[in-house]
């Protein structure tokens, strides 16, 4: 396993993390044995970077995680988040950032876990009714208290971030980022580089489309919350599909998966740039730790850029409502 550091002066972590939401809901059917086990493979392999957040599952995946790890904590790099608050049916009821809420969402989070503290906390969407410099002044308190050892934001625009690192340093910024959704390009990559913080990549994989197994909605279980997203629906869909053809293309020449192609691309956009695919099955979590050992040439960058461009994908990458709290 490769490792790469976190911010400035942070650990080294593992070059491929763990993204765990899917375990508890959005992409389908989930089964806590079988993605325990699977967190466990991914220790086994070398991996220690675990990315959750409180509200997958309405806290079922913190206590999945929580069983997880109970007796492996040490080789376990703990990444979690607060702020986008649901009710008990599950309905989002918004994003909140204040002092108050941020230590009794931390306290929560760390009931759940069943751990002392949180290794890398994220506020996971932007607070605009809350000054950043008071979400990020509560973290930082979090900080002094031994709760939580680094912060990070998500989705954060550029002007929220330079606002945040004046209060405390920001080890990570965790945003999408993959051959089609390459937005993190305006600007916010050099500025994670010019402030010395790590970019974590999530949905490095399309939510699972450049893998090249999705090629029609029925694809997707009844209940995948991937229906929704405009980039999975109708005209938007076939022509998505003939970008993942053009990638699948330059793999089967590389003699790689099309996520080994997808993820190689991502980590050799940076050293500061750590993905953190999503799966619940060992085959593809194998299968996405072998991008590690793909190296790609200036050539077969240049043509990996061509296939899928800036731009290039048809549709937004959320639904309207949830792409309104993105880049605040």
């Amino acid at each position: 396993m490769q490792t790469r550091s976190l911010g400035n002066n942070g650990p080294r972590v593992s070059a491929i993390g763990l993204g765990c939401m899917g375990m508890s809901e959005f992409y389908g059917p989930t089964d806590d044995a079988q993605s325990i086990a699977l967190i466990h493979e991914y220790l086994a392999a070398g991996g220690n970077f675990l990315d959750t957040a409180d509200m997958y599952g309405m806290g079922h995946n913190e206590t999945l995680l929580g069983k997880a790890i109970k007796d492996r904590r040490e080789k376990v790099f703990l990444a979690t988040k607060f702020g986008n608050v649901r009710g008990p049916k599950g309905e989002f009821l918004g994003v909140r950032g204040t002092p108050e809420y941020v230590k009794q969402a931390c306290d929560a989070s760390l009931r759940r876990l069943g751990i002392d503290h949180i290794d890398l906390y994220y506020q996971h969407r932007v607070d605009t009714a809350t000054p950043i410099e008071d979400t990020v002044g509560a973290m930082a308190d979090l900080v002094k208290i031994g709760k939580v050892k680094y912060l990070g934001l998500s989705e954060a625009g550029a002007q929220t971030i330079r606002r945040a690192v004046k209060v405390h340093p920001i080890a990570a910024l965790q945003s999408e980022y993959s051959l089609w959704t390459r937005d993190p390009e305006d600007g916010i990559l050099e500025l994670c580089g010019e402030l010395g913080i790590t970019f974590v990549a999530y949905s490095p994989l399309g939510r699972g489309f450049l893998t090249g197994r999705i090629k029609k909605s029925e694809d997707l279980a009844p209940g995948d919350n991937r229906h929704n997203h405009p980039r999975f629906q109708g005209e938007n869909m076939l022509k998505n599909l003939e970008l993942v053809e053009r990638v699948e293309e330059i793999a089967r020449e590389k003699q790689c998966t099309p996520s080994q192609l997808a993820l190689a691309w991502v980590l050799s956009r940076g050293t500061d740039i750590i993905p953190i695919p999503g799966t619940r099955r060992s085959k593809y979590l194998h299968e996405n730790l072998g991008a590690l050992g793909i190296t790609l040439s200036a050539n077969d960058v240049a043509r990996i850029d061509a296939a899928a461009p800036q731009g290039a994908t048809a549709g937004e990458r959320y639904p309207a409502a949830m792409m309104g709290r993105v880049g605040k």
